[in-house]
């Protein structure tokens, strides 16, 4: 396996520029993470994602964030999908499906097969500047569990991978980590006593989670963000709760919480290192190659163990159907429906969120 195939680039707009083709054609990532500015139609989209596999030698993950609300990438021809906080204010699971069922659809009908959802945090502080406002499926375990569980395996029977986040406690932080490192003072027997029981809950219906730029001092006392840490990846997600044969995925490395202290390059390597399989790279991405020489410096063995991974999450993943405008018409149909059961969404709104977060501008 190439070290390339760790990195999950972005694109940079709704289609591939020359140097794009070149860049990917030459490296040859393991896969691509959409986002609103790469999306202007269905068809258009489609087409998009079409061009991504063909110049790939292997089938890559195509990865977009649609979790609902504000965090919801084919916004320009899909918009106002309700949040999880709407969802989960009906407490009715036949919502949450129909949610789920309805986003797999379209992903599927888009050429991508893997959503970075459902989010797994505990929502602790529902008013802070943390960038999880209307993100959260609840504030106790039993609800997480419940309803996002249920948004994962309706999604997942439309052929969408899903990747639960943001390991181990996300819903902890007080700040954003799109700006500054978070700093969560709890110890890991407390986390896995409350945070971390989602996560064990649905471990065998997830097809990835996504590690958090959260630094845990009385975990890790090198001062590393999670995403970065030997600790938290190695000791704590794959040897104590036992996820090794599913894909860990950092975070965007482009965050501040990273770009303050470290090179892109560098915490890709270091992520690896600690247990990782997967890198984002999402807006930072033509320096792509600099990334790579840092992770040739890796032993070959840490590869054959994430080709392994990367080669059974593809098993279960289904070839795209072919693009159709009536399912299209049919999946908005079916959301317009949804949306009219529903009560207002006012999880756009970034109140308490100072600066505001950039995680629904993207």
């Amino acid at each position: 396996m190439r070290p390339s195939q760790v990195l999950v680039s972005g694109v940079s707009g709704p289609e591939l520029t020359r140097e794009e083709v070149h860049l990917f054609q030459k490296l040859q990532p393991g896969g691509f993470i959409l986002f609103t500015r790469n999306i202007v139609d269905p068809w258009q989209t489609r087409q998009l994602t079409d061009s991504l596999r063909e110049l790939c030698e292997e089938t890559p993950l195509i990865a977009i964030d649609n979790e609902g609300g504000r965090v919801w990438r084919t916004e320009p021809f899909s918009p106002a999908f309700p949040s999880a906080a709407v969802l989960s204010g009906q407490n009715d699971p036949k919502l949450i499906a129909q949610a789920g069922w309805i986003t797999g659809r379209l992903l599927s009908l888009l050429g991508i097969n893997l959503n970075l959802a459902p989010v797994l945090d505990l929502d602790h502080h529902p008013n802070s500047s943390n960038a999880l406002n209307g993100r959260c499926w609840g504030i106790s375990e039993q609800e997480v569990i419940n309803r996002a569980g249920v948004f994962n395996r309706w999604q997942r029977r439309q052929g969408i991978a899903g990747c639960a986040k943001h390991f181990p406690c996300g819903g902890r932080a007080a700040n954003d980590p799109h700006h500054t490192l978070p700093i969560v003072e709890i110890g890991q027997e407390e986390i896995l006593r409350t945070d971390i029981i989602p996560y064990t809950a649905l471990m065998p219906e997830l097809d990835a989670i996504m590690i958090s730029h959260l630094h845990f001092p009385q975990i890790d006392r090198s001062g590393l963000p999670a995403s970065l840490s030997h600790n938290i990846i190695k000791g704590l997600l794959r040897d104590r709760l036992g996820f090794d044969h599913q894909l860990v995925i950092t975070d965007d490395l482009d965050m501040g919480a990273i770009q303050q202290s470290y090179g892109t390059p560098e915490a890709a390597r270091m992520s690896i290192e600690a247990g990782g399989d997967l890198v984002l790279l999402c807006h930072d991405f033509m320096n792509a190659e600099e990334s790579v020489a840092q992770l040739e410096k890796l032993s070959p063995s840490i590869f054959y163990d994430i080709q392994t991974r990367l080669e059974r999450a593809k098993k279960r993943l289904k070839i795209p159907p072919p693009f159709s405008e009536e399912e299209f018409a049919s999946i908005t149909r079916d959301l317009s429906k949804l949306k009219k059961s529903l009560p207002p969404d006012e999880s756009n709104s970034t109140s308490g969120e100072t600066p505001a977060s950039p995680v629904q501008n993207y």
